[in-house]
């Protein structure tokens, strides 16, 4: 079985442009109130849905607040198949003053 991978937001920006899905596992109003251009939202009421309808080879970035959270939802991705998956250090708090236009606001898709 693979592991996850750490990365740095530029990386993830670099996956993000090439068409890695983004997921963000932050609370639904802070989701709500502002996240990744294109990033899905993923709680527990999402969680299945999402894995029975991805492509478990596609890369997959997953984004917390700070970058740890999402060390451990990305290897529960991982334990479900998911072969290609990052944890995004820095998290959403780095993404936002490092790529402060790739933002958006809105409810979870």
């Amino acid at each position: 079985m693979s592991e996850f991978k750490r990365i740095p937001p530029e990386q993830a920006q670099a996956l993000r442009e090439q068409g890695a899905v983004v997921v963000d596992v932050r609370d639904p109003a802070t989701f709500a109130a502002l996240h990744i251009s294109g990033s899905k939202h993923l709680d527990n009421h999402s969680l299945h849905a999402f894995i029975q309808g991805a492509d478990l080879d596609a890369p997959t970035v997953v984004v917390c607040y700070h970058g740890n959270s999402s060390q451990g939802a990305a290897a529960y991705l991982i334990s479900q198949g998911f072969s290609d998956v990052y944890s995004m250090d820095g998290g959403f708090e780095l993404w936002r003053t490092t790529y402060p236009a790739e933002t958006a606001q809105g409810t979870p898709e």
